[in-house]
């Protein structure tokens, strides 16, 4: 698409951010909500509104190729995707519940499941994708130094003599030749035997015309059947019910190919111009230092010296220069033209107090409106009829209307016809850069003024035949504040201060722990859309989430979250997650999937892969310590423990060797020590949830998240999928819709296995002559023991039983009774 598309796009993009933010700052949407309902269908319109505006924002930074324009297109950008989080946030405050059901609301605003699926950004990698690359290629090279890497194994050869392989040559080749000698031997007799059928029946008596009447019905009817089975192809093809199978997606000539080349070209002019860009950036800052620094540094100078004399005509006494903390002689200019002058009059001591008067009733007021707030949040948690329900106020709204008033004043009426190739915009690099230039030569102008009144309090003291001494007395009040400011909490010692970031890491790899991943993206993890989650709540039935929920939870709280440093720092802060699910159904994947979509660091904390590295107290010590250092200088990181509820299990099994409880004590300080601005993540997967201490599991893990059996729909999108990627072709005699029902209680490792197990190489070479069909998959599902609906049960049971599970069960209680 062209340039103007894009530009077309982000102006209705700031459309509806613009009529979201009336929305939500309107008194209707203000008031307190009384019915939990209600306020749950208010918050679902606007998280599914903000959803379609960071669609449209998401693909727009992508594409669009001006480099200033995509500096407010990305704060844009963070500030939707934080509202997004704070609202899901809201959401799960209402219905204490990870996974929220719109098909009501989706049926209402005339969207399909499609229109509310949540992109991943995809700066989160582009834009650190050099380091990325580096990080890859340090763990690669330490892999290959150390020899871990199974990939480089080599197999022993085996050793042979030149007789002996000649030997084997010929057991074959006799063997070959004997088959085929067989097979010509067993088609001469099937040919004599036919012959003698023919000769004991004797010669046809049918007439020619007859016959070739005959035969022509018999083609005319083949052809004809033919034709109407291709043209029934044709019109599913057009209507998109069925892939076409001779222009594939994959094809260099095919719509979807030439689109996906034409972006990757858009992202190479990205690249370009951002350059250009930083290029302009250094070249302007000079041309404006050289051409306006004289007359600005001049300007200053004479403004300076006239507050000189101003201060020492109404005082009798020159000022004292505002100090580089109070930012230099920048403060002279803001109390001339803000106050008034009677502050200036004052000099510093002035101005001090009453900045300090007017913080400390500022700091008042925001208390007393926090209080308020506090109050009105623990009603909300009692469940007060009376206060309702009242969404807390935004982080990110404000940063959201910053950027769209930059866009309205810069870029939407802004005339670009002669920037066709949306190039960097001179004039506005001007105006930023002139400003620093300013704050550059005060810095200069500050230190030459500091000397010059100096010598003119010298001089007029000399006069007067008094000395000053109130220089020394500021020296020590400066030296105080110096002293309260230095005071911090207490910081973790570090115990390795003298080694580098690349030989930690590199111990970690040799190791073990810093592991490889492959690369999956989240819309990997298949799955179909539940449409009937809010009629099942409606009936009092709590319905259990499909894969599309677990995908969108963990998009939610896994890489949302963390592929930005502004979103993390403001929004909820969610530190772990701990995915729950039976064998097959996919929670390695999500953790590698997160991985992959952000660009971080895995390091593997499982009970079994840390067993025998770093013995004893000291040595786990020192472990996580690496891991954290690590972790927070090669942010993001993501720490994962497989079967996370052995670390919390009530009795160790005799013949577990692996230690599960060493981290027992030490994982929850840690998590519990992570700040915002860390992006590091703990990720744990159980298929036993129940054998752990359920509070203790709790108390380590923030959200607990559980994979269900897939559902009629998602069974039938994997079949069709999977069977597609494996090389295989969707005929009519595959009945997916009866494979699908006939494999309830199998997960999508199952299904995996299945396909893999019939779509084996010399099958995908006979599928133009022998179509697949359902009956292919039965035996090898029939091999697998499926999910049996006792162990659903059972998470269920262990889910009733975690944190959010007891709120769910008070809410639903309340509302029956």
């Amino acid at each position: 698409m062209s340039h103007s598309t894009y530009n077309i796009q982000w102006n209705e993009a700031q459309n509806h951010i613009k009529e979201l933010l009336e929305y939500e700052a309107a008194p209707e949407t203000q008031k307190p909500e009384t019915d939990r309902v209600s306020a749950f269908q208010t918050a679902a319109v606007i998280y599914i509104k903000y959803i379609q505006v960071f669609r449209k924002l998401e693909e727009c930074y992508y594409q669009i190729v001006h480099p200033q324009k995509r500096i407010v297109l990305k704060h844009v950008l963070d500030g939707t995707m934080g509202r997004l989080l704070e609202l899901k946030n809201e959401m799960v405050n209402l219905e204490f519940s990870e996974y929220h059901f719109f098909d009501d609301v989706l049926s209402d605003m005339k969207l399909t499941p499609a229109d509310i699926e949540i992109p991943v950004p995809r700066y989160f990698t582009q834009d650190n994708e050099k380091d990325i690359k580096d990080r890859m290629k340090l763990m690669a090279e330490t892999l290959a130094k150390y020899r871990l890497d199974e990939t480089s194994d080599k197999k022993e050869e085996i050793k042979m003599s030149l007789e002996e392989a000649i030997k084997i040559i010929q057991v074959h080749e006799r063997a070959r030749q004997g088959c085929l000698r067989a097979k010509f031997m067993r088609e001469i007799r099937a040919q004599e035997e036919r012959e003698k059928m023919l000769a004991m029946q004797g010669a046809s008596t049918m007439d020619p015309d007859v016959a070739s009447t005959i035969i022509q019905k018999v083609w005319k009817g083949y052809s004809q059947r033919n034709k109407t089975l291709k043209l029934r192809e044709e019109e599913l093809i057009f209507i998109g019910m069925q892939p076409s199978s001779d222009t594939p997606t994959h094809h260099k000539d095919s719509p979807v190919s030439k689109v996906s080349k034409r972006e990757e070209e858009r992202v190479l002019i990205q690249a370009q111009h951002e350059r250009e860009y930083q290029d302009a950036l250094v070249n302007i800052k000079e041309k404006i230092r050289e051409a306006e620094g004289p007359d600005i540094k001049e300007n200053m100078q004479d403004q300076i010296r006239q507050w000189f004399i101003e201060t020492r005509d109404a005082t009798g006494k020159f000022p004292d220069y505002p100090s580089d903390d109070e930012g230099g002689s920048a403060a002279i200019f803001k109390t001339k033209n803000g106050e008034g002058g009677e502050e200036g009059a004052e000099g510093e001591g002035g101005k001090k107090k009453g900045k300090k008067g007017k913080k400390k009733k500022g700091e008042k007021k925001e208390k007393k409106k926090k209080g308020k707030k506090k109050g009105g949040k623990g009603k909300e948690g009692g469940g007060d009829d009376e206060e309702g329900f009242k969404m807390v106020p935004s982080m990110f709204i404000p940063g959201i209307e910053e950027a769209s008033s930059t866009y309205e004043d810069i870029w939407k009426h802004r005339d670009e016809t002669e920037n066709f190739q949306q190039k960097y915009d001179a004039e506005l690099i001007k105006e930023l850069k002139r400003g620093e230039v300013e704050s550059e030569i005060r810095v200069q102008v500050d230190d030459l003024m500091r000397q010059e009144l100096k010598n003119l309090k010298a001089a007029l003291q000399k006069d007067m035949g008094k000395k000053g001494g109130k220089g020394s007395a500021k020296k020590k009040g400066g030296k105080k504040k110096d002293k309260k400011g230095g005071k911090k909490g207490k910081k973790d010692k570090d115990l390795t201060p003298d080694r580098t970031i690349e030989s930690l890491y590199e111990e970690l790899v040799k190791e073990g722990i810093l592991v490889q991943y492959p690369k999956v993206k989240i819309s990997d993890y298949m799955g179909e859309y539940s449409y009937l989650g809010t009629t099942l709540r409606q009936a009092n039935i709590e319905p259990m989430p499909s894969l599309s929920d677990v995908r969108r939870v963990i998009t939610e709280y896994g890489v949302l979250p963390m592929g930005s440093q502004t979103v993390h720092e403001t929004a909820p802060h969610v530190k772990s997650i701990m995915i729950a699910g039976p064998h097959g159904t996919g929670k390695r994947m999500l953790v590698n999937a997160i991985c992959s979509e952000l660009g971080a660091n895995l390091i593997d904390l499982t009970a079994e892969n840390i067993c025998g590295r770093y013995p004893g107290k000291a040595g786990l010590t020192m472990l996580l310590h690496l891991v954290m250092k690590v972790g927070k200088l090669l942010q993001p990181t993501v720490v994962y423990i497989g079967n996370a509820e052995k670390t919390f299990v009530k009795k160790v099994p005799k013949n577990d060797m692996s230690d599960p409880k060493r981290l027992k004590k030490e994982l929850p300080k840690i998590i519990k020590k992570l700040a915002p601005e860390d992006r590091i993540l703990f990720v744990g997967t159980s298929l036993t949830p129940w054998d752990a201490d359920v509070k203790s599991l709790c108390q380590c893990y923030q959200k607990i998240v559980l994979i269900p059996r897939p559902d009629y729909a998602s069974r039938f999108l994997l079949f069709k999928e999977l069977i597609l990627r494996n090389g295989g072709r969707l005929a009519p005699t595959l009945d997916l819709s009866s494979l699908a029902k006939i494999s309830d209680g199998y997960t999508p490792g199952h299904i995996i296995t299945a396909v893999k197990h019939v779509l084996t190489e010399r099958r995908v070479q006979q599928l133009h002559r022998k179509p697949l069909t359902a009956l292919e998959f039965v035996t090898p599902l029939a091999r697998i023991d499926p999910i049996y609906k006792e162990e659903e049960e059972q998470f269920k049971a262990f889910y009733d039983k975690t944190t959010m599970g007891k709120k769910r069960q008070l809410l639903l209680k309340g509302d029956e009774e």
